[in-house]
C-alpha cells in the first residue's frame, strides 16, 4: 500500500489520483506522522459498501436465528403469496 503525505496530496493531488486510478491500490494519508485516512477509487469504495451491507445483513438473520424469530419455509411460501397476489 502506498503512503502519501498530507501536504503531498495538497500540491499534487491530480498525480495522486492519476496513480490511484491506474494502480487500484489503496492510498494512506499520513497527517503529522500519524495515519489519517485512506484514499480509495470509486469501484473499490462501492464495492466495500455492498459488501458490508450484506455482512449487515448476515448478522441480523443470524440475531433473528438466535432470539428463535423463524419461520418455516411454508409460512414464508404463504406470507410471500400474499404480497405476490
Amino acid at each position: 500500500m502506498k503512503t502519501e503525505l498530507v501536504t503531498t496530496l495538497k500540491r499534487e493531488a491530480t498525480k495522486v489520483l492519476k496513480e490511484l486510478r491506474e494502480q487500484k491500490e489503496p492510498v494512506l494519508i499520513t497527517e503529522h506522522g500519524k495515519p489519517s485516512a485512506y484514499l480509495v477509487d470509486v469501484e473499490h469504495f462501492e464495492s466495500l459498501q455492498k459488501k458490508v451491507a450484506l455482512l449487515e445483513k448476515l448478522a441480523r438473520g443470524e440475531k433473528a436465528i438466535s432470539e428463535g424469530r423463524i419461520i418455516s419455509n411454508d409460512q414464508a411460501k404463504e406470507r410471500l403469496s400474499r404480497w405476490l397476489k
